[in-house]
Parts: C-alpha cells; sequence; structure tokens
C-alpha cells in the first residue's frame, strides 16, 4: 500500500509538469477484476472440486470418530453404575483422552484445509500475475490496478483500459 502511495505521489508530481493532453499520451494504466479472472480458469474450478472432496473426506473422519466416540459414551453411561472405581476412572480418561484427539484432529484438519486452499489459490493468483504483466506489457500500460473488494473507489475508462478479457484470453492461452 505504501509503495502505491509513493508511486501515485510521484506521479502527481510528474503529471503537474504535463498538460492533460500529454500526460494520457505518456501515462496510460489498466484495470481489471481478478475474481472475475479467477472464477473462468478451469485451475479454478478444479479447484474448488478438489477442495470440496477433501473436506468432505475430513468431514467424513470425523462424523466417524464423532460416532465412535458417542457409542463408547453411551455404554460408560449404561455400565457407570456397575463399575468399580478405578474402572470407572480409568474408562471416563479414556472418553476425555478421545475428546482431546477429536478436538485435536477437527483443528488440525481445518489448518490443513486452509493451506491447502491457499497453495492452490496462490499458484492461480500468480498465474493471474504472469497474464495481467504480459498484457500491460503489450499494452505499454504504467500500472494495472485491481477493482475487486473496493480496493479502488473509481477510474476514468477514458484514461484507462480495462484489460480483464485480454487476461483471461491470456490465461486461458499459455496452458
Amino acid at each position: 500500500m505504501m509503495i502505491l502511495v509513493t508511486l501515485l505521489a510521484g506521479l502527481t508530481t510528474y503529471a503537474q509538469e504535463l498538460n492533460a493532453d500529454s500526460l494520457t499520451a505518456v501515462l496510460r494504466y489498466g484495470f481489471l477484476s481478478y475474481d472475475s479472472v479467477m472464477v473462468a480458469m478451469p485451475e479454478y474450478a478444479e479447484m474448488t472440486t478438489s477442495m470440496a472432496e477433501l473436506r468432505k473426506q475430513y468431514e467424513a473422519e470425523q462424523k466417524r470418530v464423532e460416532d465412535d466416540f458417542n457409542k463408547k459414551y453411551e455404554e460408560f453411561l449404561d455400565g457407570q453404575a456397575t463399575y468399580p472405581k478405578t474402572i470407572l476412572q480409568k474408562r471416563q480418561s479414556e472418553l476425555q483422552e478421545i475428546l482431546d484427539k477429536n478436538i485435536a484432529f477437527k483443528k488440525e484438519s481445518q489448518l490443513l484445509l486452509d493451506n491447502a486452499e491457499k497453495k492452490l489459490t496462490t499458484e492461480i493468483i500468480n498465474m493471474i500475475d504472469q497474464a495481467v504483466s504480459s498484457v500491460a506489457q503489450e499494452n505499454k500500460l504504467a500500472f494495472v490496478l485491481n477493482m475487486d473488494k473496493g480496493a479502488v473507489t473509481y477510474v476514468n475508462p477514458a484514461l484507462g483500459i480495462d484489460i480483464t478479457e485480454a487476461v483471461k484470453k491470456t490465461v486461458n492461452n499459455k496452458r
């Protein structure tokens, strides 16, 4: 963010030295929606499918261990009145250990899912970054703005060009 502010401050100073017509001839920018490009990529669909499948596997395992715990807990409750104190304490300890392991597994699986998604998303973003660079160089753009998530509130389309479709085409041609 600081780099962008510094860049814009320098460009503002430079722009004050030029008139408006010569500025548009010298300084051109592009803008796009990364999200729009990303969701149009087959890699994004593959990632979404892969992540859904992985989540389903973790959820199935979590359900299995939860069912196993519930079964053991019910057995404990059924026999609780008849167990000697030492067996009762042992069973309680076993149940607590199972519960602790289940909680740890749930946390670890969520972390693994988050990391897998982050890794796959980073790979896709890197592909988009390369395409943006290529399109920007072809169009002799000074910089490119990502219009997603309110990062930029306004761009004058007369002074810049929307490169979203060109980037989509470039990304699809690099395969």
